[in-house]
């Protein structure tokens, strides 16, 4: 179980948003916290730490007024932190390898893979030959609908028809290096995690999971290390005191030592 930490990208901003408010529409988010710095600080804050494995995720859609400027951001952190970052938001076979090339470890892939609310098995393999499995992050973040968990694409607006469950983690975790799975209902509130949620990630055996929506605290971490049975990575976000929250950085970063 270790810290594997975040850069939101939305408007042309470093932010931290709720993740429910998200949308295209006006390019819409409620804000937590926007910061006055750039990518390239928190790329080199985390290198200094030596906090691999840790994710960009550009929250604007591609054809979006801001995406350029979103694009920027990723870039100046991927390059101030080369090998260390995976990054995902409207990534496709077409430009992922460019991602590659620009310094980000792995891509991290979710509407591109679900068409039509499925499971699409040819665009996973047009992935998996574009970067090849050990450079795939598969994201599954989902929300809830009825007693169950669904996979939501499109920064997390559509629901589709693909239930978070042991039978759906065991049919993709050939198809990638790992699995990050953002609780978007919790996510951005800072008030707790979903238990079920992180019950289920830690049954997962043999390949990394990164857990992320509502730690708040350290309590909440301990939680997650029994529920995730110590197997589950985490991300923070807007209970950092990085992005304006009340967790230290620092002791969060000794946390797994």
């Amino acid at each position: 179980m270790r810290f594997r930490p975040c850069i939101d990208i939305h408007n042309g901003c470093v932010k931290q948003i709720v993740g429910g408010s998200l949308a295209d529409k006006g390019n819409q988010a409620q804000d937590n916290f926007v910061s006055e710095q750039d990518g390239s600080y928190y790329g080199e804050l985390y290198k200094s730490r030596g906090l691999t494995g840790g994710h960009i995720i550009i929250l604007n859609p591609v054809g979006s007024e801001f995406y350029e400027k979103d694009l920027q951001q990723a870039y100046s952190a991927l390059s101030s932190f080369e090998g260390g970052l995976q990054i995902g938001g409207g990534i496709n076979d077409k430009n992922a390898a460019g991602f590659l090339d620009k310094g980000a470890s792995h891509v991290i892939v979710t509407s591109f893979v679900f068409r039509n609310g499925e499971i699409d098995e040819h665009n996973l393999t047009l992935m998996k030959n574009a970067v090849g499995k050990d450079r795939l992050v598969l994201d599954l973040s989902c929300r809830k609908r009825g007693e169950d968990y669904y996979i939501v694409t499109d920064r997390w607006q559509k629901f589709t028809d693909t239930r978070l469950c042991p039978e759906t983690i065991e049919r993709l975790r050939n198809s990638c290096d790992e699995f990050l799975i953002h609780a978007v209902d919790v996510e951005g509130k800072a008030k707790g995690i979903e238990d079920d949620v992180a019950r289920m990630l830690g049954d997962i055996e043999g390949m990394p999971a990164t857990y992320a929506g509502g730690i708040s605290s350290f309590d909440d971490l301990e939680k997650l290390k029994v529920l995730g049975k110590d197997r589950v990575d985490f991300t923070i976000g807007s209970a950092l005191d990085i992005f304006g929250g009340n967790m230290s950085f620092e002791e969060v970063c000794g946390f797994d030592k």
